[in-house]
């Protein structure tokens, strides 16, 4: 989840996004104060694991207290009594394994994306690197991208997060339909889950893929949409095609699927969409990501979109500029910013996936030393309104 595999995405990524929706834009984000550090790495950390290293996913403990994931793959929680109070955890929630047997997705595992519905049982998704580089004999090239083999598995806590497992054996949610050799040269397969989001009996995340061809699936890159009505029961996620949601991407190396399945990525996004919030005075889905200036976007930074339906989104606008983990950080002095996420202290579901008229941008900012992102990272928050259009 560092900047080594960021070319891949955009290589892949900005080829697979598709057009967003005409004008009118249908909301309106506006920073409206300054920054505030949630947590600094040089201050707070419990090692030097201790580093913001994907976007920020909390929820509401039974007695009301908070936890917040969103740090590196040796996983911990800031905890607190609300999102204004919260302190780095120095007991390990999951650890990673760094084994070098693929088929025990137990490498590299970085919690995403968590749910639950009562505070205790919480169901999560790991963002799970397969660094073949790393492992003698795994990976024709000792290129770190070469070998890179993501996959999106499945983690649950019995305890309020305060410790996750994985499956035995592992259950995976999405996952390329080949096995990590294959392909090698290239980053390959499902990564960086969005929080999940609720709507009815349904449950959300958008997952990115950088594709793949294989002989009768041919996966376009970009971002998918899956839903499930229970997320507790990893198995039920399925991926919207075009039509419905109905694509699965199991374990390949459990048993392989005579056809794979393809899912339909949904425009504007690029990148990894960092977090999807639904506003409640208007139902209206936004989201927020982060990209490199390109065709579609005139400047560097945090963007924002926003929908009726999760399907059809429209134009992405900037929210604030600044290099990203996308750019050069040989031409950012000045540090990069990274892992946007819209978090409500006022929300009214217990795992933020709701926000009234405002919220905090949560992201974090990197500091560099000449063409070297360092580990010196913290973690901020900045004030923003919402207004949504009826």
């Amino acid at each position: 989840m560092t900047r080594r595999f960021l070319t891949a995405l955009l290589l892949g990524l900005l080829a697979g996004g598709a057009r967003a929706a005409a004008e009118p834009p249908l909301s309106a984000l506006t920073l409206i104060g300054p920054p505030s550090v949630m947590f600094k790495a040089g201050r707070d950390a419990c090692d030097g694991a201790d580093v913001p290293d994907a976007s920020a996913r909390a929820f509401r403990e039974p007695s009301g207290a908070v936890a917040l994931f969103g740090m590196h793959y040796r996983n911990r929680a800031l905890r607190g009594p609300s999102l204004d109070a919260l302190k780095l955890d120095c007991a390990v929630v999951l650890e990673s394994g760094e084994k070098p047997d693929p088929a025990l997705y137990d490498d590299r595992s970085w919690i995403t994306a968590t749910w639950t519905d009562d505070g205790k049982a919480v169901a999560a998704l790991l963002h799970h690197e397969y660094q073949a580089n790393e492992h003698p004999g795994r990976c024709r090239s000792k290129v770190y991208l070469a070998c890179w083999y993501n996959t999106v598995v499945a983690a649950a806590s019995g305890d309020g997060g305060r410790h996750f497992a994985r499956g035995t054996p592992p259950v995976v949610v999405a996952g390329a339909p080949f096995r990590q050799e294959t392909g090698q040269g290239r980053h390959r397969g499902f990564f960086n889950p969005s929080n999940i989001f609720g709507d009815g009996r349904w449950r959300y995340m958008f997952a990115s893929t950088t594709g793949w061809d294989v002989r009768g699936s041919d996966q376009a890159a970009g971002v998918c949409l899956f839903r499930t009505d229970d997320p507790a029961d990893p198995t039920r996620w399925r991926a919207w095609t075009g039509t419905g949601f109905t694509a699965a991407f199991p374990d390949p190396y459990a048993k392989a699927a005579p056809t794979p399945a393809t899912c339909a990525p949904i425009a504007p996004f690029p990148t990894p969409v960092g977090a999807v919030v639904r506003h409640r005075g208007s139902g209206a889905w936004i989201a927020v990501f982060m990209a490199k200036a390109a065709e579609a976007f005139p400047r560097s930074g945090f963007y924002w979109t926003s929908s009726r339906d999760l399907l059809t989104w429209d134009k992405p606008r900037l929210l604030m500029a600044g290099a990203t983990l996308y750019d050069d950080p040989c031409a950012a002095p000045g540090g990069l910013i990274a892992y946007p996420s819209l978090l409500d202290p006022t929300a009214r579901g217990r795992n933020f996936d709701d926000t009234g008229d405002s919220a905090y941008l949560t992201y974090a900012t990197l500091r560099t030393d000449g063409c070297h992102i360092t580990s010196d990272r913290d973690l901020v928050r900045q004030p923003l309104a919402i207004k949504v259009w009826p």
